[in-house]
């Protein structure tokens, strides 16, 4: 008799939250988990807000899932509904490595090499710029070989989907090869050092022949 009354009693609870009645067919909490500690949360909450004890049968995840992934900032984002009331929220930040323009704005790039639409009017102090097309890719290889010279750098480009040009502050073009350019800007900044290449009135150096260095 007690299986039977505690079958009946769960099935009737199962009904009731499937119909949309009783306490725990209502959002009673929204629980985040992001992968960048200490965040700003204000444009999340933003995103899927909803009144106090919203029904969970009127909750469209994938609107709210939308919802997030328009926020800027957010790249993933998923959404679970929990047997307890708690819709549980996962977002995953884009890791931003360097700046992007148009030529009139500037925006924050991923590390995928995702472009996010947050424009500034301002340049970013002391960050890598690029322009025009960017791979989407991991950039983290160009960034980090790149940021040895940064202080001589005005943006980087990328050339015929396959390799990068450097465009320094004083006007110089630098051709890089389309492999191994992390050796190639090395050995630039080492001829650099010794030499003062960039601060001589050339207008081109040319890295893709990896035996010989055309300077103009």
């Amino acid at each position: 008799m007690l299986a039977i009354i505690l079958a009946i009693y769960f099935i009737s609870r199962i009904i009731m939250v499937g119909l949309g009645h009783g306490e725990l067919a209502r959002v009673h909490k929204i629980s985040f988990t992001t992968d960048i500690e200490n965040k700003d949360m204000t444009m999340l909450t933003g995103a899927i807000s909803m009144p106090k004890n919203t029904p969970f049968y009127s909750i469209d995840l994938d609107t709210l899932t939308s919802n997030l992934t328009n926020v800027p900032v957010v790249k993933d984002a998923a959404i679970r509904k929990l047997p307890n009331g708690t819709l549980r929220v996962r977002v995953s930040y884009h890791q931003f490595i360097a700046a992007w323009t148009d030529g009139e704005n500037y925006f924050p790039l991923s590390d995928d090499g995702t472009i996010v639409r947050d424009p500034s009017p301002d340049r970013p102090e002391s960050a890598l710029l690029f322009r025009g097309p960017v791979p989407q890719t991991d950039l983290t290889d160009i960034t980090n070989a790149a940021n040895d010279m940064a202080t001589d750098i005005d943006y980087l480009e990328w050339i015929e989907e396959r390799r990068w040009n450097i465009h320094t502050n004083n006007g110089i073009t630098i051709k890089l090869p389309e492999n191994d350019f992390q050796h190639a800007i090395a050995n630039l900044i080492t001829i650099n050092k010794n030499h003062n290449l960039l601060g001589r009135n050339i207008y081109l150096i040319d890295m893709r022949d990896p035996a010989r260095i055309l300077v103009k």
